[in-house]
Parts: C-alpha cells; structure tokens; sequence
C-alpha cells in the first residue's frame, strides 16, 4: 500500500491521540470528515493500524517495577524457541517480549508490583522447565523517554534518513 503525507499524519496522529474525534482528525489533517473517515477505514483494512489502546498510569495503580529481563534458552532448535514462546502466556507479568539475534535469545518486558513478586516469576518459569537456562535482570530506575509512534515517514520511504 501506499502512503501519502495525509495517511502518515493519520497514523501519527491516532498513535499518541487514539480517542480523537473524526472531526478533529479531518480538520488536523485538512481534510473534511468523509474523505478523512475513509483513509482511516482504508488505513485500518490494510492492516496499518492494528488497534486502539489507552496509555495507562501505573503510577496512579499503585506502586510496581518495571524490569528488562534478556534471557537464554538451553536449547536452540525450533521446539524450543516454540515450548519457550507458548508458554509466555502463562505469566501475565511479562508484558513484551522481543526475539533476539545476537547473544541473547529473548528480551522481556516485565512489569510487576516488586522485585520479590518478579523474583516468583522467574523461580516460577525455572520450576515449569519452559526452556530458560540464564536470565539477566535490569530494573528500570526511571522512564527516560517514553514509547513514541516510530519514523513513519522514514519507514514509508516518504523521507530520507
């Protein structure tokens, strides 16, 4: 599919604003509401926008602990990477995981209310024999910069890098 400056303002736009209003989306991209409603629908049927989420405050839930977790695995054909993966649901702490290539197998995303409670977690994947052989613990001390809609210019060849 291709894009235009339009279609990546959208996309810009809904990912740090996803309640904006149509009205508002059209009159930001300076559009009216109809053309501007059916690149949103063409966007969203070609896959470009997967979903709509809300940015929540842990901070206001209550106190937690964000921790990057690289892990590998003890063994390295497909069975393992596929038991390993599958069994990622059953730890609803880890909230991202990333495959890697390089020295490290994974890189996991854990957010949970302390360190003890994340310590569980790990104890708890060792005890289920999912695969994980070495894992190392990185505690986020404070976000930095916070997540943010990619280059999607850059990524849609409308820019040079």
């Amino acid at each position: 599919m291709r894009l235009d400056d339009r279609d990546i303002a959208i996309l810009r736009i809904l990912s740090a604003e996803g309640r904006i209003t149509k009205a508002d989306l059209a009159r930001r991209i300076n559009l009216s509401a109809t053309p501007a409603w059916e690149r949103l629908k063409r966007l969203e049927r070609a896959g470009l926008i997967a979903g709509y989420r809300a940015e929540l405050s842990l901070r206001a839930l209550g106190p937690h602990v964000t921790v990057f977790v690289a892990a590998e695995l003890d063994g390295h054909k497909v069975e393992d990477f596929t038991r390993f993966e599958g069994a990622l649901d059953e730890y609803p702490e880890i909230t991202a995981c990333w495959a890697l290539g390089g020295g490290f197998d994974y890189l996991m995303q854990v957010v949970t209310r302390d360190i003890d409670s994340y310590q569980r977690m790990i104890d708890r994947m060792l005890a289920d024999r999912i695969g994980l052989a070495r894992y190392y613990t990185y505690v986020v001390t404070k976000p930095v910069k916070g997540p943010e809609a990619p280059p999607l210019a850059l990524l849609a060849g409308l820019q040079k890098d």
